[in-house]
Protein backbone atom coordinates (compact mmCIF):
# COMPACT_ATOMS: atom_id res chain seq x y z
CA UNK A 1 0.00 0.00 0.00
CA UNK A 2 1.42 3.47 -0.65
CA UNK A 3 2.68 5.26 2.02
CA UNK A 4 1.44 8.57 1.20
CA UNK A 5 -2.12 7.53 1.56
CA UNK A 6 -1.85 6.11 4.65
CA UNK A 7 -2.40 8.59 7.54
CA UNK A 8 -1.33 6.90 11.04
CA UNK A 9 1.74 4.97 12.12
CA UNK A 10 2.70 1.78 12.72
CA UNK A 11 5.60 0.31 14.62
CA UNK A 12 7.46 -2.66 15.31
CA UNK A 13 9.53 -3.25 18.43
CA UNK A 14 11.89 -6.19 18.99
CA UNK A 15 12.66 -7.43 22.59
CA UNK A 16 16.38 -6.76 22.45
CA UNK A 17 15.13 -2.63 22.47
CA UNK A 18 14.67 -1.98 18.61
CA UNK A 19 11.78 -0.40 17.01
CA UNK A 20 11.03 -0.45 13.66
CA UNK A 21 8.60 2.65 12.27
CA UNK A 22 6.38 2.51 9.18
CA UNK A 23 2.75 2.49 8.50
CA UNK A 24 0.44 -0.07 8.94
CA UNK A 25 -1.64 -2.03 6.10
CA UNK A 26 -4.78 -4.74 6.95
CA UNK A 27 -5.92 -4.02 10.02
CA UNK A 28 -5.65 -0.44 10.75
CA UNK A 29 -7.56 0.09 13.53
CA UNK A 30 -5.83 2.36 16.31
CA UNK A 31 -4.15 0.86 18.82
CA UNK A 32 -4.33 -2.99 17.23
CA UNK A 33 -1.21 -4.83 18.48
CA UNK A 34 -0.41 -8.00 17.92
CA UNK A 35 2.84 -9.70 19.33
CA UNK A 36 5.12 -12.99 18.50
CA UNK A 37 8.36 -14.46 17.11
CA UNK A 38 9.67 -12.32 14.15
CA UNK A 39 10.98 -14.62 11.55
CA UNK A 40 12.06 -14.07 8.02
CA UNK A 41 11.26 -15.83 4.64
CA UNK A 42 13.41 -15.70 1.59
CA UNK A 43 10.52 -16.69 -0.79
CA UNK A 44 9.76 -13.76 -3.64
CA UNK A 45 6.30 -14.78 -3.93
CA UNK A 46 3.98 -17.09 -2.35
CA UNK A 47 2.99 -14.79 0.78
CA UNK A 48 -0.78 -15.92 0.51
CA UNK A 49 0.25 -19.95 1.32
CA UNK A 50 2.76 -18.50 3.93
CA UNK A 51 0.26 -16.29 5.65
CA UNK A 52 -2.46 -18.98 6.19
CA UNK A 53 0.12 -21.76 6.78
CA UNK A 54 -0.49 -23.10 10.46
CA UNK A 55 3.31 -23.60 10.94
CA UNK A 56 3.56 -19.94 11.43
CA UNK A 57 1.09 -19.54 14.16
CA UNK A 58 2.44 -17.67 17.10
CA UNK A 59 4.71 -15.52 14.42
CA UNK A 60 5.39 -12.13 12.88
CA UNK A 61 6.39 -12.95 9.28
CA UNK A 62 8.74 -10.67 7.35
CA UNK A 63 9.31 -11.27 4.00
CA UNK A 64 12.63 -10.07 2.43
CA UNK A 65 11.86 -9.73 -1.03
CA UNK A 66 10.91 -5.86 -1.32
CA UNK A 67 7.41 -6.11 -3.11
CA UNK A 68 4.56 -7.93 -1.65
CA UNK A 69 0.39 -7.85 -2.83
CA UNK A 70 1.89 -7.66 -6.80
CA UNK A 71 -0.86 -9.96 -7.53
CA UNK A 72 -3.14 -9.80 -5.31
CA UNK A 73 -5.06 -12.84 -3.68
CA UNK A 74 -7.24 -15.38 -4.96
CA UNK A 75 -9.40 -17.56 -2.98
CA UNK A 76 -8.25 -20.54 -3.83
CA UNK A 77 -4.63 -20.19 -2.96
CA UNK A 78 -5.31 -20.60 0.84
CA UNK A 79 -3.66 -23.49 2.67
CA UNK A 80 -5.90 -23.33 5.92
CA UNK A 81 -8.93 -22.19 6.64
CA UNK A 82 -7.55 -18.96 8.22
CA UNK A 83 -4.46 -16.31 8.25
CA UNK A 84 -2.12 -18.18 10.46
CA UNK A 85 0.38 -15.85 11.28
CA UNK A 86 0.36 -12.97 14.30
CA UNK A 87 1.64 -10.07 11.98
CA UNK A 88 3.35 -9.31 8.78
CA UNK A 89 6.15 -7.03 7.51
CA UNK A 90 7.40 -6.09 4.32
CA UNK A 91 9.38 -3.22 2.73
CA UNK A 92 6.90 -2.42 -0.03
CA UNK A 93 3.05 -2.93 0.34
CA UNK A 94 1.44 -2.80 -3.22
CA UNK A 95 -2.25 -1.00 -3.50
CA UNK A 96 -3.03 -2.06 -7.24
CA UNK A 97 -2.65 -5.66 -7.80
CA UNK A 98 -1.76 -7.22 -11.13
CA UNK A 99 -3.33 -10.55 -11.55
CA UNK A 100 -6.54 -12.01 -13.58
CA UNK A 101 -6.82 -14.44 -10.83
CA UNK A 102 -7.15 -11.75 -7.71
CA UNK A 103 -9.93 -11.68 -6.20
CA UNK A 104 -8.94 -9.05 -3.74
CA UNK A 105 -5.99 -7.14 -2.84
CA UNK A 106 -3.55 -7.91 0.34
CA UNK A 107 -4.20 -5.41 2.21
CA UNK A 108 -8.24 -5.80 2.09
CA UNK A 109 -7.72 -9.92 2.79
CA UNK A 110 -5.43 -9.43 5.50
CA UNK A 111 -7.61 -6.69 7.24
CA UNK A 112 -10.84 -9.33 6.81
CA UNK A 113 -8.36 -11.74 8.15
CA UNK A 114 -7.59 -9.62 11.58
CA UNK A 115 -3.62 -9.85 10.77
CA UNK A 116 -1.93 -6.07 11.22
CA UNK A 117 0.62 -5.26 8.19
CA UNK A 118 3.53 -2.88 8.51
CA UNK A 119 5.24 -1.48 5.40
CA UNK A 120 7.94 1.02 4.59
CA UNK A 121 10.32 -0.04 6.92
CA UNK A 122 14.08 -1.64 6.03
CA UNK A 123 13.59 -5.45 5.85
CA UNK A 124 17.24 -5.79 5.48
CA UNK A 125 18.04 -4.17 8.54
CA UNK A 126 15.48 -6.64 10.34
CA UNK A 127 16.92 -9.62 8.55
CA UNK A 128 20.27 -8.49 9.56
CA UNK A 129 19.19 -8.11 13.23
CA UNK A 130 17.63 -11.93 13.33
CA UNK A 131 20.82 -13.33 11.53
CA UNK A 132 22.74 -11.96 14.17
CA UNK A 133 21.09 -12.42 17.16
CA UNK A 134 18.36 -14.99 15.99
CA UNK A 135 14.44 -14.93 15.95
CA UNK A 136 13.60 -12.76 18.53
CA UNK A 137 10.17 -11.58 20.16
CA UNK A 138 8.57 -8.58 18.73
CA UNK A 139 5.13 -6.24 19.20
CA UNK A 140 3.24 -4.64 16.07
CA UNK A 141 1.52 -1.82 16.86
CA UNK A 142 -0.61 0.43 15.61
CA UNK A 143 -0.88 4.38 16.06
CA UNK A 144 1.15 6.35 18.62
CA UNK A 145 -0.80 6.01 21.75
CA UNK A 146 2.36 4.05 23.41
CA UNK A 147 5.79 4.30 23.74
CA UNK A 148 8.52 2.56 22.03
CA UNK A 149 9.52 1.91 25.39
CA UNK A 150 6.54 0.47 26.40
CA UNK A 151 6.24 -1.53 23.05
CA UNK A 152 9.67 -3.17 23.81
CA UNK A 153 8.78 -4.02 27.46
CA UNK A 154 5.65 -6.03 25.79
CA UNK A 155 7.87 -7.76 23.27
CA UNK A 156 10.34 -9.13 26.60
CA UNK A 157 6.97 -9.84 28.32
CA UNK A 158 5.81 -12.36 25.67
CA UNK A 159 6.45 -16.35 25.75
CA UNK A 160 9.56 -18.16 23.95
CA UNK A 161 8.92 -20.07 21.09
CA UNK A 162 10.88 -23.09 22.78
CA UNK A 163 8.60 -25.07 25.18
CA UNK A 164 5.22 -23.76 23.64
CA UNK A 165 3.11 -26.59 22.23
CA UNK A 166 1.06 -24.86 19.66
CA UNK A 167 -0.11 -27.76 17.49
CA UNK A 168 -3.22 -28.29 19.89
CA UNK A 169 -4.27 -24.79 18.73
CA UNK A 170 -4.28 -25.53 15.27
CA UNK A 171 -5.21 -29.22 15.17
CA UNK A 172 -9.49 -30.24 14.51
CA UNK A 173 -11.38 -30.56 16.99
CA UNK A 174 -12.77 -34.13 15.21
CA UNK A 175 -11.97 -36.08 12.09
CA UNK A 176 -13.17 -35.21 8.48
CA UNK A 177 -12.11 -36.94 5.23
CA UNK A 178 -10.13 -35.47 2.33
CA UNK A 179 -10.59 -36.13 -1.20
CA UNK A 180 -9.99 -33.09 -3.22
CA UNK A 181 -6.67 -33.65 -5.06
CA UNK A 182 -4.37 -31.34 -7.10
CA UNK A 183 -6.91 -30.66 -10.39
CA UNK A 184 -5.43 -28.21 -12.67
CA UNK A 185 -2.10 -28.25 -11.31
CA UNK A 186 -1.70 -32.20 -11.52
CA UNK A 187 2.15 -32.65 -12.79
CA UNK A 188 1.46 -34.48 -16.12
CA UNK A 189 1.91 -38.04 -15.89
CA UNK A 190 2.16 -38.04 -12.46
CA UNK A 191 1.74 -41.81 -11.32
CA UNK A 192 -1.33 -42.10 -9.30
CA UNK A 193 -1.48 -45.45 -7.28
CA UNK A 194 -3.28 -48.89 -8.70
CA UNK A 195 -5.35 -49.25 -5.75
CA UNK A 196 -6.85 -46.67 -2.81
CA UNK A 197 -5.00 -46.91 0.44
CA UNK A 198 -6.43 -45.63 3.58
CA UNK A 199 -4.05 -43.26 4.77
CA UNK A 200 -4.97 -41.51 8.80
CA UNK A 201 -3.48 -38.20 8.68
CA UNK A 202 -2.46 -36.60 12.39
CA UNK A 203 -2.92 -32.97 11.52
CA UNK A 204 -1.17 -30.75 13.54
CA UNK A 205 -1.64 -27.66 11.30
CA UNK A 206 -1.24 -29.72 8.06
CA UNK A 207 -0.95 -27.31 4.46
CA UNK A 208 -4.10 -28.36 1.95
CA UNK A 209 -1.72 -29.00 -0.72
CA UNK A 210 -0.12 -32.25 1.52
CA UNK A 211 -3.71 -33.68 1.50
CA UNK A 212 -4.02 -32.60 -2.26
CA UNK A 213 -0.80 -34.48 -3.17
CA UNK A 214 -1.94 -37.40 -1.48
CA UNK A 215 -5.28 -38.05 -2.85
CA UNK A 216 -3.35 -37.35 -6.11
CA UNK A 217 -1.30 -40.94 -5.78
CA UNK A 218 -5.00 -42.58 -5.31
CA UNK A 219 -5.31 -42.55 -1.15
CA UNK A 220 -8.26 -42.10 1.12
CA UNK A 221 -7.22 -40.15 3.37
CA UNK A 222 -8.97 -39.81 7.04
CA UNK A 223 -8.10 -36.39 9.20
CA UNK A 224 -7.82 -36.56 12.38
CA UNK A 225 -6.61 -34.57 15.69
CA UNK A 226 -3.36 -35.15 16.29
CA UNK A 227 -3.43 -36.43 20.01
CA UNK A 228 -5.99 -39.33 18.54
CA UNK A 229 -4.64 -42.62 20.63
CA UNK A 230 -2.69 -44.88 18.95
CA UNK A 231 -5.88 -47.65 19.64
CA UNK A 232 -8.02 -45.47 18.04
CA UNK A 233 -5.62 -45.35 15.00
CA UNK A 234 -6.00 -49.11 15.25
CA UNK A 235 -9.26 -49.38 15.06
CA UNK A 236 -9.56 -47.41 12.20
CA UNK A 237 -7.02 -49.93 9.89
CA UNK A 238 -5.19 -47.58 7.85
CA UNK A 239 -2.72 -48.81 4.94
CA UNK A 240 -0.73 -45.49 6.70
CA UNK A 241 -0.15 -43.09 8.54
CA UNK A 242 0.98 -40.04 8.24
CA UNK A 243 2.42 -37.01 10.44
CA UNK A 244 1.79 -32.99 9.26
CA UNK A 245 3.46 -29.96 9.40
CA UNK A 246 2.76 -27.51 12.38
CA UNK A 247 3.70 -24.91 14.60
CA UNK A 248 5.71 -24.55 18.13
CA UNK A 249 8.08 -26.55 19.76
CA UNK A 250 7.92 -30.23 18.77
CA UNK A 251 9.34 -31.32 22.14
CA UNK A 252 6.20 -29.52 24.10
CA UNK A 253 3.78 -32.38 22.05
CA UNK A 254 3.73 -34.86 24.85
CA UNK A 255 0.68 -36.76 23.55
CA UNK A 256 1.52 -36.80 20.08
CA UNK A 257 5.15 -38.16 20.87
CA UNK A 258 3.56 -40.74 23.03
CA UNK A 259 0.79 -41.96 20.40
CA UNK A 260 4.23 -42.24 17.59
CA UNK A 261 6.04 -43.94 20.08
CA UNK A 262 3.74 -46.69 20.45
CA UNK A 263 2.15 -47.50 17.19
CA UNK A 264 4.78 -45.62 14.29
CA UNK A 265 6.00 -48.19 11.63
CA UNK A 266 3.57 -50.94 12.96
CA UNK A 267 1.91 -49.52 9.84
CA UNK A 268 4.08 -47.47 6.97
CA UNK A 269 4.29 -43.95 8.80
CA UNK A 270 5.87 -40.79 6.59
CA UNK A 271 6.15 -37.30 8.37
CA UNK A 272 6.64 -33.87 7.43
CA UNK A 273 8.20 -31.00 9.38
CA UNK A 274 6.73 -30.97 12.61
CA UNK A 275 5.74 -34.86 11.81
CA UNK A 276 9.26 -35.29 10.83
CA UNK A 277 10.17 -34.00 14.66
CA UNK A 278 7.32 -35.94 16.62
CA UNK A 279 8.71 -39.01 14.66
CA UNK A 280 12.54 -38.59 15.97
CA UNK A 281 11.60 -37.79 19.37
CA UNK A 282 9.17 -40.29 18.98
CA UNK A 283 12.20 -43.08 18.38
CA UNK A 284 14.02 -41.15 21.15
CA UNK A 285 16.05 -38.72 19.36
CA UNK A 286 16.69 -35.07 20.34
CA UNK A 287 15.48 -31.79 19.08
CA UNK A 288 16.86 -28.45 19.12
CA UNK A 289 16.16 -24.89 18.44
CA UNK A 290 18.07 -23.43 15.24
CA UNK A 291 19.08 -19.46 15.50
CA UNK A 292 16.97 -18.24 13.11
CA UNK A 293 15.30 -21.04 10.73
CA UNK A 294 14.71 -22.18 7.71
CA UNK A 295 11.68 -20.20 5.76
CA UNK A 296 11.59 -20.23 2.30
CA UNK A 297 11.02 -21.37 -1.32
CA UNK A 298 15.08 -21.57 -2.21
CA UNK A 299 16.31 -23.75 0.03
CA UNK A 300 19.18 -26.71 -1.14
CA UNK A 301 18.96 -30.53 0.38
CA UNK A 302 21.44 -32.62 -1.19
CA UNK A 303 19.36 -36.74 -0.76
CA UNK A 304 21.93 -38.72 0.46
CA UNK A 305 20.69 -41.79 -0.87
CA UNK A 306 20.67 -41.01 -4.40
CA UNK A 307 22.69 -37.82 -4.20
CA UNK A 308 20.54 -35.90 -6.52
CA UNK A 309 20.00 -32.06 -4.94
CA UNK A 310 16.94 -30.98 -4.67
CA UNK A 311 15.26 -27.07 -3.75
CA UNK A 312 13.05 -27.08 -1.45
CA UNK A 313 10.16 -25.22 0.32
CA UNK A 314 10.94 -25.01 4.45
CA UNK A 315 9.49 -23.44 7.30
CA UNK A 316 10.44 -24.58 10.77
CA UNK A 317 12.39 -23.17 13.78
CA UNK A 318 13.48 -26.43 15.14
CA UNK A 319 15.79 -29.20 14.26
CA UNK A 320 16.48 -33.02 14.93
CA UNK A 321 19.95 -33.95 16.22
CA UNK A 322 21.61 -36.31 13.66
CA UNK A 323 23.56 -38.21 16.59
CA UNK A 324 20.73 -38.70 19.01
CA UNK A 325 19.04 -39.89 15.62
CA UNK A 326 21.67 -42.67 14.82
CA UNK A 327 21.88 -43.63 18.17
CA UNK A 328 17.69 -45.07 18.20
CA UNK A 329 17.90 -47.00 14.70
CA UNK A 330 17.45 -43.51 12.17
CA UNK A 331 19.43 -43.11 9.28
CA UNK A 332 19.92 -39.76 7.47
CA UNK A 333 18.81 -39.55 4.17
CA UNK A 334 18.73 -35.75 3.57
CA UNK A 335 21.18 -32.79 4.61
CA UNK A 336 20.56 -29.23 4.12
CA UNK A 337 23.38 -28.02 2.34
CA UNK A 338 23.37 -24.51 3.55
CA UNK A 339 24.44 -25.43 7.55
CA UNK A 340 24.32 -29.13 7.19
CA UNK A 341 21.49 -29.89 9.72
CA UNK A 342 19.32 -33.13 9.03
CA UNK A 343 16.47 -32.79 6.61
CA UNK A 344 15.51 -36.20 6.15
CA UNK A 345 15.56 -39.64 7.80
CA UNK A 346 14.46 -43.14 7.63
CA UNK A 347 14.20 -46.36 10.24
CA UNK A 348 16.64 -49.10 9.07
CA UNK A 349 14.22 -51.76 10.17
CA UNK A 350 10.59 -50.11 10.23
CA UNK A 351 8.62 -48.21 7.54
CA UNK A 352 9.27 -45.17 8.70
CA UNK A 353 10.60 -41.78 7.22
CA UNK A 354 10.30 -38.11 7.05
CA UNK A 355 11.66 -35.46 5.94
CA UNK A 356 12.10 -31.47 7.39
CA UNK A 357 11.07 -29.66 4.49
CA UNK A 358 7.64 -29.14 2.47
CA UNK A 359 7.89 -31.65 -0.67
CA UNK A 360 3.88 -30.10 -1.49
CA UNK A 361 5.57 -26.73 -2.64
CA UNK A 362 2.95 -24.33 -1.80
CA UNK A 363 4.57 -22.58 -2.44
CA UNK A 364 8.14 -23.35 -4.02
CA UNK A 365 9.86 -26.02 -6.43
CA UNK A 366 8.48 -29.41 -7.04
CA UNK A 367 11.70 -31.47 -6.70
CA UNK A 368 10.44 -33.09 -3.57
CA UNK A 369 7.08 -34.73 -4.69
CA UNK A 370 8.49 -37.82 -5.63
CA UNK A 371 8.85 -38.28 -1.83
CA UNK A 372 4.45 -38.78 -1.99
CA UNK A 373 5.41 -41.63 -4.31
CA UNK A 374 7.78 -42.82 -2.32
CA UNK A 375 5.39 -43.11 0.58
CA UNK A 376 3.01 -44.84 -2.03
CA UNK A 377 5.50 -47.34 -2.45
CA UNK A 378 6.27 -48.19 1.02
CA UNK A 379 2.77 -48.61 1.67
CA UNK A 380 2.27 -51.01 -1.03
CA UNK A 381 5.50 -52.77 0.35
CA UNK A 382 5.23 -52.57 3.94
CA UNK A 383 8.89 -52.11 4.60
CA UNK A 384 11.57 -49.32 5.13
CA UNK A 385 11.64 -47.55 2.32
CA UNK A 386 15.34 -47.64 0.13
CA UNK A 387 17.48 -46.04 -1.54
CA UNK A 388 16.08 -47.88 -5.10
CA UNK A 389 12.96 -46.60 -4.28
CA UNK A 390 14.22 -42.76 -3.75
CA UNK A 391 16.29 -43.17 -7.21
CA UNK A 392 13.23 -45.06 -9.23
CA UNK A 393 10.36 -42.26 -7.65
CA UNK A 394 13.01 -39.24 -8.55
CA UNK A 395 13.73 -40.64 -12.45
CA UNK A 396 9.71 -40.71 -12.52
CA UNK A 397 9.69 -37.48 -11.57
CA UNK A 398 12.52 -36.19 -13.38
CA UNK A 399 11.04 -37.48 -17.02
CA UNK A 400 7.70 -35.58 -16.19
Amino acid sequence: MSNSNQPRSCRLALEDGTVFAGHPFGLCSDGASAGGEVVFNTAMCGYQEAITDPSYTGQILTMTAPEMGNYGVADEDVESAAAAVRGFVVREAIEEPSNHRAASGLSAWLAKSGVIGITGIDTRALVRILRIKGALRGVLFVGDSKTDAELVAMAKALPSMAGQNLAGCVSPASGSSWREGLGEWTLRGQPRAGRTFKVVALDCGAKHNIYRNLAERGCDIEVVPHDLSAAEIRARRPDGLFISNGPGDPAAVERTIATLREIAGEVPTFGICLGHQLLALALGAKTWKLKFGHRGANQPVRNLLTGRVEITSQNHGFCVDEESLRAVGGEPTHVHLNDGTLAGFRHTAKPIFSVQYHPEASPGPHDSAYLFDCFVTMMQTRRPITAADMEAAQRALAAV
